[in-house]
């Protein structure tokens, strides 16, 4: 039986202390858990066919599992969800400290059974049309390391599930003075309202495309700034006490400036086609229908039930609210403007 890879993985797993952050004394549910975690790095696979598989190799021999049944690794999954609130607590003490940075996001996963009470329809991530979804939030250090994990019902926004992770740092954990940092989706205004009622909770997040160009039609945002320098800090007072950065990036310029050439240029060989369509109908006019060239199977479907005369199926994609500022074109995209950020000070 293969044994270099099992070794190799628990001895990892060893020297990290996963055993005792599970459980600080030995115990077959602690032992259970530890071989499922081996096997789902060493082969990803479903409980029954865990229990198959590390008889080919050594792992249920280290780790005294042979035993085991299906039923018996859906009940140490039982044993582990009673402990999560201590072990994320251990790995808090481990990893988290005052004045430490904390990153948090949300993602989804697509749910094939009937019976889940999470499962919803919802923003699937995935791109599984058709299948409900449960969405969860993963809070790591300033290095990425997990720190807690929460699964919410699949119809559940991303903004609202950031109270939870305020009162996890407060309350849980016992930190004062700890700064948030998630992406503008995540990190919206009533959300950063809430956080202001916690004197010593920080935040940094983007802000949105609307925000932007507030800045813009105000003046506290001068494109001037970023054609010397691609890091820039402004005030403005609709964000009073608030740290405003503004950044250029080089490499997104370059890519953005690619990306509106080449629609430019389909645009103006759909409009050539049809406008030589045109010259040779000298009866009946022709209505225009320009076939929309630029996204694939989306846009395509989309071009369809606007109708194959509408004048928007051979308009670009706006990707304004997508990609920021820097899609509006003119000045924008010659800078490349990558955005502001915004944080408490």
């Amino acid at each position: 039986m293969s044994h270099g890879h099992v070794q190799a993985v628990l001895g990892t797993m060893r020297r990290l202390g996963l055993d005792s952050l599970l459980a600080s004394k030995p115990c077959a549910q602690r032992d259970l858990v530890m071989a499922m975690i081996a096997e789902r790095l060493l082969y990803p696979c479903s409980k029954l066919a865990t229990t198959r598989l590390w008889h080919t190799t050594t792992l249920a021999e280290e780790l005294s599992v042979a035993e085991a049944t299906e039923d018996d690794l859906y009940q140490a999954m039982d044993w582990l969800l009673e402990r999560q609130p201590r072990i994320e607590k251990k790995l808090a003490a481990r990893h988290l400290s005052e004045d430490c940075l904390v990153l948090y996001d949300v993602s989804s996963s697509y749910y094939e059974g009937h019976r889940c009470p999470l499962a919803r329809y919802g923003h699937d991530r995935d791109g599984k049309k058709g299948l409900p979804i449960i969405v969860y939030g993963v809070m790591t250090d300033g290095e990425g390391r997990p720190i807690t994990v929460e699964v919410y019902p699949g119809n559940t926004g991303d903004p609202t599930t950031v109270a939870d992770q305020v009162e996890k740092l407060r309350d849980r954990f016992q930190l004062s003075r700890v700064v948030l940092v998630g992406d503008r989706g995540m990190l919206t205004q009533p959300q950063i309202d809430k956080m202001k009622t916690h004197p010593g909770l920080g935040w940094i997040t983007a802000l949105t495309s609307v925000a932007i160009r507030g800045l813009l039609e105000t003046g506290a945002l001068q494109l001037s700034l970023l054609d010397e320098t691609n890091l820039a800090e402004i005030t403005s007072p609709d964000y009073p006490g608030e740290r405003l950065m503004v950044c250029h990036n080089p490499l997104l310029e370059e890519e953005r400036g690619r990306k509106r050439r080449e629609l430019l240029q389909a645009t103006e060989q759909a409009l050539t086609k049809v406008g030589k369509q045109v010259e040779r109908r000298k009866k009946k006019p022709l209505k225009a229908v320009i076939q929309h060239q630029f996204g694939g199977a989306d846009s395509d479907a989309a071009a369809d039930r606007r109708g194959p005369h509408s004048a928007e199926a051979a308009r670009p994609k706006d990707d304004s609210k997508r990609n920021g500022p820097a899609d509006w074109g003119g000045r924008n995209h010659r800078h490349g403007f990558s955005g502001t950020t915004r944080c408490r000070r």
